[in-house]
């Protein structure tokens, strides 16, 4: 059996779940290796002496920051982005723990696992306000399953210490539930996708394009969404020696800049923007149309809030409740509102 009870054949390697999910490009995969690789990679390539920004991409589709800028035109202005891919926001963590990145998006739940561990060398320092219709519990086509009840006893995979893994014990304890009422499978996207597709999970807790791959491919029907569960706060996270850094700080608030006007184009352009995140993910455009009108909120950077840190807390009490930290966390520490006037002025 793999980790959280899975079969060994589900247990492969993240360079095998980065293949699977199409990456081509620079995979970033944590740990001392892939962090000596990165920094080989990040210096100033082709020649160029323009300033660059490490800059993290996590998943395809509609949360591609790079996708984003080359759909709606922008470019950066006297730097240059250097994008590494991640198959999730706890890679990216690590990434940005071992000083491979200057900053990266992220869900509010990696942040709250490295803060209950001893290194955190990254501070939150923007809210990038979006959609929780796209984070779900997904059945196969021919499951008889009509509410999150109805997985009491069945085997239901989750990507650990991500939002997927919190919205599932919500909806658990909602439904009067508990975790050990489930017979929960630790998977990383890709080898979801993989156990899903075969009929190894009778529910897969999971967010982003798999989910219109899953519909469009398989048939899968949405048990349940994560509105009224989820704040619809993902994360800006920089690391502590960029924010130490005036030019690169000067850098990160013009990205920052970039990314709102990258949001606010594509709140403009939907149609457009849906079929560009159509052929990346590899579904038909109407999936994603159907997707873009479910949303509950167009994706937008905020500042850093007292609201949006009780937030994140609230998210920390839970696990420490469900037993799945160490200890408490306070996450306060965490925050960093320097760039509040910058949000504020792109907003």
């Amino acid at each position: 059996m793999g980790i959280g009870g899975a079969p060994t054949q589900w247990r492969r390697s993240r360079i095998d779940m980065a293949r699977d999910d199409g990456i081509s490009r620079r995979v970033v995969l944590g740990g001392a290796v892939a962090g000596a690789l990165l920094l080989a990679g990040c210096g100033r390539s082709g020649g160029s002496t323009r300033p660059r920004l490490r800059v993290a991409i996590i998943g395809k589709g509609e949360g591609d920051g790079r996708l984003l800028f080359r759909a709606a035109g922008i470019k950066a202005d006297g730097f240059d982005i250097d994008y590494s891919e991640f198959a999730s926001g706890q890679l990216a963590v690590e990434a940005l723990n071992g000083g491979s990145l200057d900053i990266s998006g992220m869900s509010e739940i990696p942040p709250i696992f490295a803060a209950a561990s001893t290194i955190q060398s990254f501070r939150q320092i923007a809210v990038n306000h979006g959609d929780v219709n796209n984070q779900v519990v997904l059945v196969p086509k021919r499951s008889t399953a009509r509410s999150i009840a109805d997985l009491k006893g069945k085997r239901v995979g989750y990507v650990r210490a991500t939002t997927s893994q919190y919205f599932l014990i919500r909806m658990l304890e909602e439904a009067g539930l508990g975790w050990g009422d489930i017979d929960p499978v630790a998977m990383g996207v890709s080898d979801g996708a993989a156990a899903f597709a075969q009929g190894a999970l009778d529910a897969w807790a999971i967010y982003g394009f798999p989910i219109q791959r899953a519909i469009a491919t398989e048939g899968a029907r949405v048990l349940r969404t994560a509105l009224g569960i989820l704040s619809g706060n993902y994360l800006i996270s920089a690391h502590v020696d960029s924010l130490a850094n005036p030019d690169k700080v000067e850098l990160i608030g013009q990205y920052l800049g970039l990314l709102q006007k990258g949001y606010q184009w594509a709140a403009a352009h939907q149609d457009e923007w849906a079929g560009i995140v159509a052929t990346d993910i590899g579904v038909p455009k109407e999936d994603v149309l159907d997707q873009f009108r479910r949303k509950s909120a167009s994706y937008e950077l905020r500042p850093v809030t007292p609201e949006a840190i009780a937030s994140q807390q609230q998210v920390a009490d839970v696990f420490e409740k469900a037993g799945l930290l160490p200890h408490a966390v306070n996450v306060r520490p965490l925050w960093d509102d320097r760039f509040n006037a910058v949000i504020r002025k792109e907003g």
